[in-house]
């Protein structure tokens, strides 16, 4: 089983000999990125070792929620979900994005009392996210048999379509001048006086003096070829679609075990709410007591393994020149098998809680890669030691949800512009500057 056909997007025949801004990496949140800078009336440039949201911008829930967030991500939330809902009218492109409600569901009185406190300190935002009963629930989502205590939900928050959105972004993108350059690995950066001064990809050298790293899980590798240490650690993740089934709810549930949300195409995305696993790598080794206290956290939902990302793939060791053929050539499309256990583990569940999908079939089943941060919170700054490079990577499996504003926040920072929301808390710098890093909801 593989992932479904994604949107294509045209590529351009030529590199430019100089733009003002390249951007590397063609996910959700380096094609929002190039788009706002398109806007801002500045030359772009994008590469893509692989295809236009390949790996994990088309292999996500599809979710677009601002309720959960940690207290700092939720104006960038906001504005991620402001830019969603004007996207179709700026593009004239459907992105699928619908406001059709979403909701986490719980049995457990303790994981109900940290949702409870969450609604409590994010007042001041005035979300419309609130906490409701299993009765309450159950009038929203009639069709479940399920026992829940409670949980949270947001009628404003949605869903939208992983195998377009970010395709179809690139393709406004490119209609406002961006060129993009798909199976075209940027091998590392060329300096000139202590500054970025251009790109060196696998198919000719892009003169600029600012470039935008947004890589996604292969940006610690990128840095680590520059000098400059970004923890960064992944998870592997498994996710299906099943035939057109009977609609249980619009929007989106996550519950103990699994979470879903309704297709356009009338079945469902089923994802493993939180399961995964953790492969011992040379990068997790480098940087595993930064990520102690998340791996505590999550460790009931994460197993560690031992594979061949040892030797390959995002977190490999691996050293090169800009004249040699990089990891980024020799994995152009990283494309993990989903672990069916898992699936069929969800699959289950999730028939047995809504009894009108007893016959509920998978169609197709897909494998991921959710690169993370020590504190489950993105990097979206310009990294100091090397001046004219700025990275927005580490999304903590919020990307495509956060990723039009993330890549209008890079936007901002990479133009020089007053940023739209606070950069303060995305900055690449909490990494070495005494900040005490930790997973939390509310800092």
């Amino acid at each position: 089983m593989a992932l479904p056909p994604i949107e294509t997007v045209e590529s351009n025949a030529e590199l430019p000999e100089r733009t003002d801004v390249v951007v590397i990496g063609g996910g959700i949140v380096g094609v929002s990125a190039a788009y706002q800078l398109a806007k801002k009336g500045l030359r772009v440039a994008l590469v893509e070792k692989g295809q236009v949201a390949a790996e994990q911008s088309s292999r996500n829930w599809g979710w677009c929620r601002v309720q959960g967030r940690t207290l700092p991500e939720v104006p960038l939330a906001q504005l991620s979900l402001s830019i969603w809902s004007g996207l179709q009218r700026d593009t004239g492109l459907d992105v699928g994005f619908r406001r059709t409600g979403l909701a986490v569901v719980t049995k457990d009185p303790a994981e109900l009392a940290q949702w409870e406190e969450w609604t409590e300190r994010a007042r001041p935002f005035q979300l419309d996210a609130r906490m409701l009963s299993g009765a309450e629930l159950r009038e929203i989502v009639p069709d479940s048999t399920a026992p829940w205590l409670g949980g949270m939900y947001s009628p404003s928050d949605g869903r939208a379509e992983p195998l377009k959105a970010a395709p179809l972004i690139a393709r406004a993108a490119r209609g406002l001048g961006v060129t993009i350059h798909q199976g075209c690995a940027a091998r590392g950066l060329e300096m000139k006086a202590g500054a970025v001064a251009a790109v060196v990809t696998e198919k000719g050298r892009i003169r600029t003096d600012a470039v935008l790293c947004a890589g996604g899980a292969w940006s610690s590798m990128f840095l680590r070829h520059h000098g400059a240490s970004f923890p960064q650690a992944g998870v592997f993740a498994s996710a299906c679609r099943t035939d057109p089934a009977p609609e249980v709810f619009e929007g989106g549930i996550s519950s103990f075990g699994y979470a879903f949300r309704r297709r356009d195409d009338g079945g469902y995305t089923v994802a493993v709410s939180g399961a995964g696993r953790v492969e011992l790598t040379p990068q997790n080794l480098r940087h595993a007591l930064a990520f102690v206290p998340l791996y505590l956290k999550r460790r009931k939902k994460v197993r560690l393994s031992l594979g061949g990302a040892f030797f390959s793939g995002h977190e490999a060791l691996a050293s090169w020149t800009n004249d040699e053929v990089s990891p980024f050539e020799r994995t152009r499309v990283f494309d993990p098998p989903p672990d069916m256990r898992l699936i069929d583990a969800a699959i289950t569940r999730f028939r047995a809680d809504y009894p009108t999908l007893k016959d509920l079939r998978v169609a197709e089943a897909w494998g991921g890669f959710i690169d993370s941060t020590p504190d489950a919170r993105p990097v979206i700054s310009p990294i100091d030691r090397i001046p004219g490079l700025t990275l927005a990577a580490g999304f903590s499996g919020h990307g495509f949800g956060l990723g039009p504003g993330a890549g209008q926040l890079a936007a901002d920072l990479v133009a020089g512009d007053r940023p739209s929301v606070d950069p303060h808390p995305f900055r690449f710098s909490r990494f070495s500057d005494g900040t005490k890093v930790r997973p939390s909801a509310w800092v």
